[in-house]
């Protein structure tokens, strides 16, 4: 019963490794739709937790260059 708990649990750590990558496309695109839609930099990085390198860093992977102007 409790080693049975055991591997369920592990199964489940698995499986949530797994969607990671499938959650963190869905968090840059999100990070990108508040950019576009005006947010800043530096608002971004407060909601999300990430520092605002960051977050420029995922705006570039995602084709979006940051302007200065708009880092605060």
């Amino acid at each position: 019963m409790a080693l049975q708990r055991v591997q369920d649990g592990l199964a489940e750590v698995v499986s949530a490794r797994a969607d990671v990558p499938k959650v963190r496309e869905r968090l840059a695109a999100a990070i990108v739709t508040a950019y576009r839609d005006g947010r800043r930099v530096g608002e971004i990085a407060r909601v999300s937790g990430y520092g605002r390198e960051q977050v420029r860093r995922i705006l570039r992977a995602n084709g979006v260059e940051p302007e200065g102007t708009r880092e605060s």
